[in-house]
């Protein structure tokens, strides 16, 4: 699993089985999410407002595609508001699994920051079919032209 999580949304790549075994696993990760925030924030209440929106990754390029928009996500909304120009450097988002990802076109010193907080991969797709395509540089910006 990967995740990036910004001010007012989420990404989440995950794994599953099948479709009841994905609405259980969200259904999971959400009130766990929610219980975090809650205790992080001092409060009670639902943390999600709406469903999750749901796309199913089929070929190594969609995986790729998906995997840089995910853990570059912070980048991509930080180009949107001030430009290309001003996103620079290879500064991973704490708010991301990117510390994790072993994927990084360039080694990085964060990968050995501390344990492990996401899944690894068990899909072909996940593990390996994406790199056919090329390791994701810490300094693309998804989406941009």
């Amino acid at each position: 699993m990967h995740y990036s999580i910004q001010t007012d949304h989420g990404h989440f790549i995950v794994e599953a089985v099948g479709r009841e075994a994905l609405g259980r696993g969200m259904k999971s990760l959400s009130a766990r999410f929610g219980r975090a925030v809650n205790r992080a924030l001092g409060r009670k209440g639902p943390v999600l407002a709406e469903r999750y929106h749901l796309r199913v990754l089929r070929s190594p390029r969609q995986v790729r595609n998906a995997l840089a928009y995910v853990l570059l996500n912070a980048r991509r909304h930080l180009a949107k508001r001030r430009g290309r120009a001003a996103v620079r450097g290879e500064r991973l988002d704490p708010a991301s699994s990117a510390r994790w990802f072993d994927g990084w076109a360039r080694p990085h010193a964060a990968l050995h920051e501390r344990a492990r907080a996401v899944a690894p991969a068990h899909t072909w797709l996940l593990r390996v079919g994406w790199r056919r395509h090329g390791l994701i540089a810490p300094t693309e910006v998804p989406g941009a032209p």
